[in-house]
């Protein structure tokens, strides 16, 4: 892999679409275990380059200089709670303006690079209501004058929250005698509001906010005294990182690891890469060796060191375990996962020294040293709220507030286009780009354009939800799926919202619908299968395949241990499933099984 030249998987691009799709699928799935991606290294330098200078060169120097501090005097400002304060708001800022997570390339944005902002402040685009038609004044899909001014009034709120100058309170003064005071509540309490005011209306920016951990900082920031706020920012970090622990207990995250290591620019070693594997090329699922380091260097880590770090009265112990954190993250960062969150590794690597070696609990910051074990109770109960019903009913919350962040354990989604039908999307839709194919043709000719969109199908058939996918399209296409444009769903919402996490939320049938009005696809035009979270009770996962013109078309199960016990090409065929529901068309009549079931009851009774 070249500076500038990446490494191109080795197939013939005037032919590849000849190919059977499942032998495509191999050539992209072999291709991963040694090169990834392949992306030129130059990419990751624009990385690397938007991290140093935008996130911490300047976020650094306004978190400081704004606060009366001197960014080069780390020793004076590491531990002041005002700069940890304004670095989580120039995150949010980053991340709602869309030059933080989901940015870039490694995330499907070519051409431009940034989402976001770009879609955001124009009327006319996509917007997504979490509850349409159950929230007052949230219903409808496009998005109104009124909510770019909210949009707006939301960006100008953090930037006004962070230029302004620290206020002093009698809490921080008696605690911390040489401080630079905290962010002004006054400024934090419309920022709340507004942040849930838009995340009615749309769901995606306040997805694209990380609102899920930052906006409760927010909230500790504005109401807590200052002791409080700290014991419950702890709380906060350490139950993001529980809750992540706790969802990498399945099988998913063992098949994850694999093609993140895969996919790291700075690991040369093929020999390491395949020791990940069982037996390349022939079996690609995780080998020991991944599940070792995914379930020991992953699942366990992020469990048991964060509880080490709530509880620890001990120096050395405390010292170690912010090490391991910060390492963790750290480690993260460098693989360059797909979505790209670099930041927030950042910050919370950051976070781990600020709240753990900054306030230790040996020093009155322990977790019994809340002012109230009510409000203790209250915290804690609303940290987990959502984690535990997002593990236990995934269909009701998104897996980021469920804290379940690259645990492999996403709601996903495969669409395929018949020929010339993706070209509605392009004509139809209103947004400042057009299909990540169409960005690619900026850059390459049609048949590399269409090799790389087969690299993101390769990439998701590494996991177990890819060979449910996959399986879903070869039944409902048939031999039609050669002649099918199959695409990553998680890209191609990427290029309609603007932002994509691998959030299958967010691309779901309201998505669907809402292209459907614009583009008025014909019934088999445009195919999506969709597959729901696993529930930490369950061994299965449910599915949907929706066809654009008519909605949903089939819902039923599968099990997951046939899906990982799988290759990602499918030499087996498609994996079994458990079909509950289908709707059923005769002529111009379209009837579902459990419509005509009623009819026959009818009939007979008397």
């Amino acid at each position: 892999m070249g500076f500038k030249t990446g490494n191109f998987p080795e197939v013939d691009p005037a032919t590849f679409l000849d190919l059977p799709f499942r032998d495509r699928l191999r050539a992209m799935s072999t291709h991963w275990v040694d090169y990834g991606f392949g992306t030129p290294k130059m990419v990751h330098t624009i990385y690397i380059l938007k991290l140093l200078v935008l996130y911490l060169g300047i976020g650094l120097s306004l978190a400081t200089f704004t606060s009366g501090l001197n960014v080069l005097d780390v020793g004076a400002w590491w531990n002041q709670p005002i700069v940890y304060q304004k670095l989580i708001l120039w995150t949010v800022l980053l991340e709602s303006v869309g030059l933080a997570g989901s940015w870039g390339p490694l995330a499907g944005h070519f051409k431009p690079m940034t989402g976001g902002i770009l879609y955001w402040l124009r009327p006319g685009t996509i917007r997504l209501p979490p509850w349409p038609g159950t929230v007052p004044f949230t219903s409808g899909d496009t998005r109104t004058v009124g909510d770019v001014l909210i949009y707006a009034a939301l960006l100008l709120n953090i930037i006004v929250a962070l230029i302004l100058p620290g206020v002093h309170t009698s809490s921080i003064d008696a605690a911390i005698t040489d401080n630079s005071g905290l962010v002004r509540p006054a400024v934090l309490f419309p920022l709340i509001a507004l942040l849930v005011l838009i995340g009615l209306r749309d769901k995606v920016i306040f997805i694209a906010a990380r609102s899920e951990q930052y906006l409760p900082a927010i909230v500790f920031f504005g109401v807590l005294p200052f002791v409080d706020m700290i014991i419950a920012l702890k709380l906060l970090i350490v139950s993001v990182w529980v809750g992540a622990g706790v969802s990498k207990l399945g099988h998913h995250f063992s098949m994850v690891v694999p093609p993140m290591l895969s996919n790291t620019p700075w690991m040369p070693f093929k020999k390491i890469k395949r020791a990940h594997y069982r037996n390349f090329p022939e079996d690609l699922r995780p080998s020991i060796v991944a599940g070792g380091v995914a379930h020991v260097l992953g699942t366990v880590v992020e469990v048991v060191t964060p509880l080490v770090l709530l509880f620890s009265t001990n120096r050395t112990l405390t010292l170690l375990a912010v090490a391991l954190m910060v390492a963790f993250h750290l480690f993260i960062l460098s693989t360059f996962p797909l979505a790209v969150p670099l930041e927030w590794n950042l910050l919370f690597a950051y976070a781990s020294i600020f709240l753990f070696l900054g306030f230790p609990a040996w020093d009155g910051y322990g977790v019994a040293d809340m002012s109230s074990v009510w409000l203790t109770a209250v915290i804690v109960a609303a940290l987990v709220f959502f984690p535990i019903l997002g593990n236990l009913r995934p269909d009701l919350v998104s897996f980021l507030p469920s804290m379940r962040q690259y645990a492999g354990n996403w709601a996903s989604a495969t669409w395929a286009f018949a020929p010339g039908a993706e070209e509605k999307l392009d004509e139809h839709i209103i947004r400042p780009t057009k299909n990540t194919r169409t960005q690619l043709l900026a850059t390459y000719p049609p048949e590399v354009a269409d090799v790389v969109m087969h690299q993101l199908l390769g990439w998701r058939s590494m996991h177990s939800q890819g060979r449910a996918l996959f399986s879903l399209m070869m039944r409902h296409l048939g031999d039609d799926i050669d002649t099918y444009s199959l695409r990553e769903a998680e890209f191609s919402c990427n290029s309609l919202v603007a932002f994509n996490f691998g959030d299958g939320h967010l691309h779901n049938e309201f998505l669907i619908a809402a292209l459907q009005r614009r583009c008025n696809f014909a019934p088999g035009e445009f195919v999506v299968a969709w597959i729901e979270s696993q529930p930490i009770h369950r061994g299965t996962q449910q599915y949907k395949v929706i066809d654009a013109a008519l909605g949903v078309i089939e819902r039923g199960t599968y099990k997951v241990s046939d899906a990982i016990d799988e290759q990602p090409w499918l030499p087996n065929g498609p994996i079994p499933f458990d079909v509950q529901w289908t709707l059923e068309r005769d002529g111009s009549n379209v009837r579902t099984r459990e419509a005509k079931m009623q009819e026959t009851d009818l009939v007979v009774r008397p």
